[in-house]
């Protein structure tokens, strides 16, 4: 343990040469932190350790031997190579952090590496729905309006994007465009029966896409003599709510006539019995 104490008094007292980068990785892989150092730096003593988010030891080299066994997040899933390299892994999501390995070399000289450690969760495949925008009266006859909507599930520090398939153009424009880039607006035709978009949900590690053909949603080439579920509505709706009202207000207003109405036939059954037998 005495090691371990002079190592930190020599990264506190000495002058050490910082170096920074960023890795990233994915849940599930594992990952290479490389222990870089000065040309002719002959190593003697390194000690590595997590700063960030909790400070730990992770492993040591200390006369020509490697040890990982300390007791850490990682324990069990950290290895020292050789050339002083730390492979950590498989990892989880919530290894993110701030990483540095504290070298000497014979000459007593002291030298500090700082790396940052991002660790993302592998895309998953994006779901797309297809939404058809009411024909107005400004909308070009027979097109189609649509609108492309985008999500990945169970993620987020992702980057959405759209490509029309068979051409290579990743970006469309931008007006087209909405919600950081999930909804995607789009104009077809009858010329675009076949075309398909791809939503392609993506981060620093990992992507991947899923493929619609927006123009199966639209419902300009009903056959002939067959109306489309918007005209349906367009009828079946008003005429089932005349209908209603219709019931409503007979009922309302022919309630109290029964009511009345009863209420004489039996005035005039108790008249005719009171008629047929008289008081002696």
């Amino acid at each position: 343990m005495w090691f371990l104490c002079r190592l930190l008094l020599w990264e506190a007292l000495l002058p050490i040469a910082a170096i920074g980068a960023q890795v990233l990785s994915k849940v599930g892989d594992s990952v290479l932190l490389v222990a870089e150092r000065p040309p002719g730096f002959q190593v003697r003593e390194a000690i590595w350790r997590s700063l960030w988010p909790s400070e730990e030891l992770l492993a040591t080299f200390f006369r020509d031997s490697l040890e990982t066994l300390y007791h850490s997040r990682f324990l069990g899933r950290a290895k020292l190579h050789s050339n002083l390299s730390l492979e950590l892994g498989p990892l989880e999501s919530g290894d993110n952090g701030n990483f540095s390995v504290l070298m000497v070399d014979t000459g007593g000289r002291a030298w500090t590496q700082t790396l940052q450690l991002k660790v993302y969760d592998s895309v998953p495949r994006p779901m797309v729905q297809v939404f058809i925008a009411v024909a107005g009266d400004a909308q070009p006859p027979k097109t189609c309006q649509v609108f492309l909507s985008c999500w990945a599930p169970n993620i987020s520090d992702v980057t959405y994007s759209w490509q029309q398939e068979g051409t290579m153009d990743f970006g469309m424009e931008a007006h087209s465009l909405f919600i950081d880039g999930q909804v995607l607006s789009i104009s077809l035709g009858p010329g675009d029966k076949d075309v398909a978009y791809s939503c392609i949900v993506s981060n620093p590690v990992s992507w991947d896409l899923a493929t619609v053909t927006p123009w199966e949603s639209c419902h300009h080439d009903a056959a002939p003599g067959k109306s489309s579920y918007k005209d349906v509505l367009l009828v079946v709706v008003p005429v089932s709510l005349l209908l209603i009202l219709v019931g409503l207000f007979s009922a309302w207003h022919c309630g109290p006539c029964s009511g009345r109405r009863k209420k004489k036939d039996v005035c005039a059954d108790r008249g005719a019995s009171e008629t047929e037998n008289p008081l002696v």
